[in-house]
């Protein structure tokens, strides 16, 4: 048999994963403590001690539900370093709890599935995934921190079919051919906190289809905050039947079509956000496109050379699932300029299990 060390490399990673597995099924499959995000984070590049250099999610991935008591990802397993396409892929479809270190450039293809209680985080500034995403098919307990993520042939993170818990904190996204992130198909617990979305086309989707009722009414709660929609043209969110969706503190800027959109019933509280040069902050009461009216609220908002933001009926306060603190939209600019993005946050490149130390 000719020499292959690719597979080599691939099969004993696999079977130390197995190994793992077996030997220590019933602890490393235990629910880890709140509040440890699976990393050891020290603050932000801008030495601001914000939350966005936070171990613990706000918003809806903080909550105790669906048997969870928040989200805590890889938290209690072990540390791993991927490096190659092979590494990766093999430890997103393992079934124990893993902390997932990326260090340098990963291509992968289409999107690729992400197993329970992991996170994904990357080293210092060179964690980048490019080519393909993420896929959360009935999953739980999944952070994604610290990534840039580039050309994406589809979607560059899915989170689907009834996943919860999911907290994607601290990435860039940029190049996506459909959605940097959708949540769709009765997910729900999401935050999405401290992102940048450089010039992307579909932001974010909540809810697939005008025909989804019956799999999303009841569900897709989600937190977006401290996100800077950086000239992204639209789906800030776009929002079908979720209630509440909660939009807060976040810096839209240049928004080509529209900042925020509720349609079909959906619930959306949209507060202490700056908006600049948005010609449509808000749909709501008159729909978009074929989609029917929903229901939002806007408070504390600024609007810089920006539309008159559309609002209709009441929605679920948020606060009725969790406490968050909201600063005044006037600093948001800088805060979000400052803290958003992949490479804001210094992340220790801790020595991983598999005997490797990242660059």
């Amino acid at each position: 048999m000719p020499w292959n060390p690719t597979a080599l490399r691939r099969a004993a990673i696999v079977c130390s994963l197995a190994l793992t597995a077996l030997a220590g099924a019933g602890p490393a499959l235990a629910r880890p403590a709140t509040g440890q995000a699976g990393t050891k984070q020290v603050a932000d590049q801008a030495g601001t001690g914000r939350v966005g250099a936070a171990d613990a999610p706000i918003g809806f991935a903080s909550v105790n539900a669906l048997g969870l008591n928040g989200t805590t990802g890889g938290a209690g397993g072990r540390t791993v370093t991927a490096r190659d396409a092979e590494e990766f892929l093999a430890y997103i479809d393992s079934l124990e709890p893993l902390v997932i270190q990326v260090a340098g450039t990963i291509a992968i293809t289409s999107k690729q599935g992400v197993r329970p209680n992991k996170t994904i985080v990357g080293v210092g500034a060179s964690g980048h995934i490019t080519g393909g995403g993420l896929d959360f098919y009935r999953s739980f307990n999944v952070i994604v921190r610290n990534i840039r993520f580039t050309g994406a042939e589809d979607d560059a993170i899915n989170i689907g079919q009834q996943s919860h818990h999911i907290w994607i904190d601290h990435n860039t996204f940029s190049g996506a051919v459909d959605g940097s992130i959708d949540v769709v198909r009765g997910a729900d617990y999401v935050t999405v906190s401290w992102n940048h979305f450089d010039h992307a086309d579909k932001s974010m989707l909540i809810s697939h289809s005008d025909g989804a009722a019956g799999t999303d009414v009841g569900r897709l709660k989600v937190t977006i905050h401290h996100n800077f929609f950086d000239h992204s043209r639209q789906r800030h969110p776009r929002v079908r039947f979720a209630e509440p969706v909660h939009v807060f503190n976040n810096y839209f800027l240049g928004n080509e079509l529209y900042g925020v959109a509720s349609t079909e019933n959906a619930g959306v509280v949209v507060e202490g956000n700056y908006f600049e040069n948005v010609p449509h902050p808000l749909h709501s009461a008159g729909g978009y496109a074929d989609s029917g009216p929903g229901r939002a609220v806007q408070r504390g908002n600024v609007f810089v050379g920006s539309g008159t933001p559309e609002t209709a009926g009441t929605v679920v306060e948020p606060r009725t699932y969790y406490p968050y603190t909201m600063e005044p939209a006037q600093s948001v600019p800088a805060a979000v300029r400052a803290g958003a993005g992949a490479g804001k946050i210094i992340t220790t490149g801790e020595p991983a299990s598999d005997g490797t130390t990242p660059a």
